[in-house]
């Protein structure tokens, strides 16, 4: 029975590898990808017996105290396995990934979990709380397409077919036809009034790109008047699950739908390439907005979008919370986690 912290991305790949099955999320390219400046990614490693367990996550300072806490990447992570039996009795871990926690000063950990990944209940059982946070939408291409297709809306698969008509589809080669999505992604982005943190530079989609540990594809949809690039869709494949990463129309070619055309070109794809799920995830915030309601145009199988909330040092919490909220009124925190950070005071 040993646990450990791997930092280097050997290692680190090596670890997810062994693993029964991994998203793009846990490896450690993603984590180069997505830490802020404060943040340092790890990943925990826990062997006993034939049993393995890896929890990435990313470790953060807590400003003005000796302590840490962990967050998941955005997306989808959660603990990796291998060899979980049915019966499985976590004690052991649990009482190991304690330690190892209390030795390294964490005392609170925050992630997303991932729902196409067996066994993270399990294994993270009488270890804090694991709540709902909504849905997710995604297609399930191990199905036939003409199962797959007849979940859509009838809207949908005119809207799809009108569009065929007047746009071609091709996947993005060259450095300028990837700059010519990350112009239309940004345009989007603006368009939509998206967060600050959404505007991503050029580098993090060429470095995306450039990554051995998962396969990214963006597919550009061309306007065969006017033969411009009207949209374009990043796509991001790993082992048996394919994620709509990704996406943006420009303004002026909304009415063409042609981020439907590729949605529905990489679910054809996907499901000739012997991919099983194809997730195109949920709303802004989890929530069942208008972004969900245009994903579940395309399906209607969905999943549980859960997440993890674990204070690992209670004592210590409940001073920085105190610490934090003093001298503040506190307005609807109850559901951030950890409370200490909560923007809304």
């Amino acid at each position: 029975m040993s646990i450990e912290i791997i930092t280097y991305k050997k290692e680190w790949d090596a670890l997810v590898t062994q693993c029964e099955n991994s998203d793009f999320y846990h490896t450690f390219d993603y984590h180069e990808l997505s830490k802020k400046e404060d943040e340092s990614p790890i990943i925990i490693k826990y062997v006993e017996n034939s049993i393995l367990i890896a929890i990435p996550l990313l470790v953060r300072k807590i400003k003005d105290t000796p302590y840490s806490d962990a967050t998941s990447v955005y997306g989808y992570a959660g603990p990796l396995s291998l060899n979980i039996p049915n019966n499985f009795d976590n004690t052991n871990f649990r009482k190991e990934f304690n330690k190892l926690l209390e030795q390294h000063n964490i005392i609170s950990i925050f992630s997303r979990l991932n729902p196409f990944i067996q066994h993270q209940k399990k294994i993270l059982n009488h270890l804090g709380e694991i709540c709902n946070s909504g849905k997710i939408v995604f297609i399930d291409t191990s199905q036939e397409l003409d199962l797959q297709k007849a979940q859509y809306k009838s809207r949908y698969k005119t809207y799809i077919n009108k569009s065929r008509k007047l746009c071609t589809v091709q996947t993005a080669k060259s450095k300028e036809e990837i700059k010519e999505f990350i112009n239309i992604y940004h345009e989007n982005m603006v368009r939509v009034h998206a967060k600050n943190n959404y505007f991503f530079n050029e580098e993090y989609f060429f470095d995306f790109i450039k990554s051995n540990s998962f396969k990214t594809e963006i597919l550009l949809a061309k306007c065969t008047e006017t033969n411009a690039f009207i949209a374009g869709a990043m796509f991001v494949k790993k082992n048996n699950i394919v994620q709509y990463h990704l996406s943006g129309t420009k303004n002026s070619c909304l009415q063409l739908n042609a981020i439907k055309l590729l949605i529905d070109e990489m679910r054809i794809a996907s499901t000739m390439q012997g991919y099983n799920f194809y997730n195109l995830g949920g709303g802004v915030n989890s929530k069942n907005d208008t972004l969900f309601y245009f994903k579940s145009g395309f399906s209607e199988t969905t999943k549980d979008f859960t997440l993890w909330k674990y204070i690992v040092n209670s004592e210590i919490y409940n001073q920085l919370v105190f610490k934090t909220n003093a001298n503040k009124t506190s307005i609807n925190t109850n559901e951030y986690f950890p409370r200490y950070r909560s923007e809304i005071l």
